[in-house]
């Protein structure tokens, strides 16, 4: 290993102590002044992002990574007004979830406190550079990125901007740290320094998802991929149905919350498949179906290709559906729970009983009743921003906000109180 990325760990850990003690009001002007400096210097960053546009069309890169890729204004503007609503939320350091007095007179908290040093490794998202870093600096942590070689012009330039809040706010451009060298190399190092990093949050395929759970010894939240499902139920209304079939899977065909897979009740299916297979063609989306599915199709006159079990558990990215027709509620609960990711599913129905059914027989990340899989996000969540979406059970589940990146710690406060030898334990 050549040690540069620790190096950058050592660095940021010590940044971490001055982050620590600021108080509440401190990081929030701390992350106003980065969101101004992002407006501030826009071209700079839309000019460092058509070089990676440029880059990754000469390479060959898919629609979907180049659309998560592009920066325009309204795309800056969004960074920036998220940074500043993060920088508006209530402040969770030091907060006490919980307190009771003992027998003995002990008072017992529980306060959330900073995770410390999180690594995030990320894909062709710009956008998460100046998330990442907010978020983080919200909870009181300090932050070490690995964005993509596709995107390292952009974050470079972001990363710039972030810093210059920094300096003007006396504070050590090391809280948040960018991995600048785009080497596999460093990403192995980053994930070898259990002594240093509290945490590492990847976020971009299931490729590069696998690769950091299966090299790191430091604890990893997932953001893995997104197979969410929309069940369209014997009782939903039809235009509805229609409308969050549509926003689901053509908004933004490119991000983890858009639908992959479309289920549908056999009651409802011979009045809403005609309508949605001729909503969806005329979208330029390509379905692949049951057989059920490509009986139907012929009613409205659109070509169906034969799904593959392997189209179940995909997540396309891309403008590609599969759909089944099932016989029950419980049928599309099996489903999921078969080939879901624990992302985001979606429910249409005007059957309170059925709803209520459908969200307790998920376990996904986010539940929709009559609801777009699109709001899976943190910024429609009311979060701000999101660091990631984690389909790990751990401390955090769903979208993780600045809360999320925070942990409990009891603190004890007594006047002398000891424990006898003859006391339990």
């Amino acid at each position: 290993m050549s040690g540069y990325v620790r190096h950058l760990a050592e660095r940021a850990r010590e940044a971490a102590v001055q982050i620590a003690l600021l108080d509440g009001t401190a990081r929030a002007r701390l992350i106003e002044r980065m969101a101004d400096a992002l407006l501030q210097r826009q071209f700079e960053v839309l000019a460092a992002n058509e070089q990676d546009m440029e880059r990754g069309r000469a390479d060959g890169l898919g629609g979907a990574v180049l659309d998560r890729l592009r920066l325009d204004e309204s795309r800056v503007a969004a960074m920036a007004s998220a940074l500043k609503e993060v920088a508006a939320q209530p402040d969770a350091l030091g907060q006490v979830t919980r307190r009771e007095v003992r027998p003995n007179g002990v008072v017992i908290e529980r306060q959330r406190i900073p995770l410390g040093l999180i690594a995030m490794i990320y894909e062709a998202r710009p956008n998460v550079t100046a998330d990442a870093a907010a978020l983080c600096l919200k909870a009181g942590n300090v932050v070490l990125l690995r964005g993509g070689s596709e995107a390292r012009a952009s974050n470079a330039a972001i990363a710039a901007c972030l810093h210059q809040a920094l300096r003007e706010e006396g504070l050590p451009e090391a809280a948040v740290s960018l991995v600048s060298d785009p080497a596999r190399e460093h990403v192995l190092e980053l994930l070898q320094l259990s002594d240093l990093i509290d945490l590492a949050i990847p976020r971009g395929g299931e490729s590069l998802i696998r690769f950091v759970a299966e090299h790191a010894r430091v604890p990893v939240i997932k953001h893995y991929k997104g197979v969410c499902h929309l069940y369209v139920d014997a009782a939903a209304d039809i235009d509805r149905a229609l409308a969050l079939l549509v926003d689901g899977k053509t908004s933004r065909p490119g991000v983890c919350n858009a639908l992959e897979t479309l289920l549908v009740h056999r009651d409802i299916a011979p009045s809403f498949l005609p309508r949605a297979l001729a909503a969806l063609a005329q979208r330029g989306v390509e379905v692949r179906g049951c057989e059920r599915t490509r009986l139907l199709s012929a009613y409205a006159g659109v070509d169906v290709q034969p799904v593959e079990e392997s189209d179940y558990a995909a997540e396309y990215l891309d403008l590609i559906l599969a759909v089944r027709v099932v016989d029950s509620l419980d049928d599309a609960l099996l489903h999921i729970a078969r080939y879901g990711s624990d992302h985001t599913e979606v429910i249409a129905t005007e059957d309170a009983a059925a709803a209520d059914a459908f969200v307790r027989g998920t376990r996904s990340s986010a539940v929709m009743v009559n609801a777009s899989s699109r709001f899976n996000d943190g910024g429609e969540l009311g979060l701000g921003a999101e660091i990631g979406i984690s389909t790990t059970r751990l401390h955090a589940y769903g979208p993780m906000g600045a809360e999320s990146l925070t942990i409990e710690r009891f603190v004890v406060r007594g006047e002398g109180q000891v424990r006898h030898a003859e006391s339990r334990g």
